[in-house]
């Protein structure tokens, strides 16, 4: 490494200031009684009768107050006499694993003891039928075999597609439901025709499984929940579509149209299902969803600790470190990338021996005209960028923009 440090150390690293993003960001005071509220006034726990087994479908996403949205609606089925389980509901996530997905659901605070309610893992599917084109349909057999089921999610923008529905409670149902076998069905004709697949092969298991509603939440720029509502299951079709429309209003950005280099502290799957949510970078790994910034280099110093090694996501990023490739579980990754046949996030970018060497090789490819100018931003994570680092030369336009508010004094980049 050492030719490596001699070509790189006289790249210079820009001071930096923190800077507060403002957004419009409704948000409940009360999650648990906005469940409750919205569960009997849209009358869906009437379709329980007395004795019904409940499978609650669960996803591996790091929702705000997940394990509060799933006691409350466990509790409220208990209340009119059904006997709620959880089921994982995440395709091939968890390793495509039982034992994984509940791993999953437990790092995410989804334990029996915290929402009432046993956890039943198994990645048997049974096929409920198939699309004109022979995509076959699948759903969990414990999900199938109870006497109801519910589906709960959060309605977002999805990473690799735009459509009518992308990422929510059809989804979760075509593809979460669907484990590691419906996963790959719905992705074997790539995303291209994703916005078509997804709602076509919903349809089919809500006809063929015993879905009653789904709880959809809606998440503000800062990670906090802004709305939940309840969907009776014939009503998906027409109201997600207008819960997705939302949730895009809602969904916050970096308040700067391009810059040189975007430095992330940490990605993983809690994070985004893309490790770095691409509606924020900009860096979409198909051509089939577009939007966020326009940078030059991203740097990866990082991984979260609950994504278990799994760095699905990295192959985004332009730089990163010796330290988070050695922390890597491959399998994980690949899991997910011959699963929706996506390989472009499991591909390795450069590899630095440190952060710093990271940072600079960034600074130094990014083909700024004045190095000593570069205009760089540094944010934890893309679920967390309320507050960022800016460098000197975007001082200027941050003090045009009456959404941002600078909080700190210039400092010199600590990266370790």
């Amino acid at each position: 490494m050492d030719i490596i440090k001699e070509i790189l150390k006289d790249i210079p690293i820009p001071g930096m200031v923190k800077v507060r993003q403002n957004f419009r960001a409704p948000q409940l005071e009360d999650v648990a009684d906005a469940v409750r509220k919205t569960l009997n006034d849209t009358n869906v726990l009437a379709r329980i009768n007395q004795g019904d087994s409940v499978a609650i479908a669960v996803g591996s996403r790091g929702l705000a107050d997940l394990p509060v949205l799933v006691r409350e609606t466990v509790r409220e089925i208990k209340r009119v006499g059904g006997q709620p389980f959880i089921v994982p509901a995440m395709g091939s996530h968890g390793g495509a694993t039982s034992e994984g997905q509940i791993d999953v659901l437990h790092q995410l605070g989804v334990t029996e003891g915290a929402v009432e309610a046993p956890i039943k893992s198994s990645m048997e599917v049974v096929k409920i039928g198939e699309l004109p084109n022979g995509l076959p349909v699948y759903i969990d057999r414990n999900a199938y075999e109870a006497d109801k089921i519910v589906v709960i999610n959060r309605v977002k923008p999805h990473t690799a597609f735009r459509g009518p529905v992308e990422s929510g409670l059809m989804k979760m149902i075509t593809i979460g439901l669907g484990k590691q076998k419906g996963a790959e069905a719905a992705h074997a004709f790539s995303f291209k025709y994703m916005a078509e697949h997804v709602p076509e092969m919903a349809k089919i298991s809500l006809s063929e499984a015993p879905i009653i509603f789904g709880l959809a939440s809606l998440e503000n720029a800062y990670d906090k929940i802004a709305k939940v509502v309840a969907v009776p299951a014939e009503d998906l079709e027409t109201v997600e579509p207008e819960l997705l429309k939302a949730a895009k209003s809602l969904m916050p950005k970096i308040h700067f149209d391009e810059f040189d280099v975007l430095i992330v502290d940490e990605l993983g799957k809690d994070i985004s299902g893309d490790g770095m949510d691409p509606n924020i970078t900009g860096n979409f790994a198909t051509p089939y969803a577009t939007g966020g910034p326009d940078i030059k280099r991203t740097v990866v110093l990082g991984l979260t600790e609950k994504t278990n090694g799994n760095a699905n996501g990295i192959g985004m990023a332009d730089m990163t470190t010796k330290a988070v490739v050695d922390e890597i579980i491959w399998e994980k990754g690949y899991a997910n990338a011959l699963t929706s046949t996506v390989i472009e996030v499991i591909k390795l970018p450069m590899v630095l021996e440190t952060k710093e060497l990271a940072v600079k090789a960034a600074i130094k490819t990014c083909n700024a005209f004045d190095l000593n100018k570069v205009k760089a931003v540094r944010i934890k994570n893309t679920l967390d960028i309320g507050e960022i680092w800016i460098s000197e030369s975007l001082i200027e336009e941050a003090k045009q923009n009456s959404n941002l508010e600078i909080i700190s004094d210039l400092q010199e980049l600590v990266l370790d």
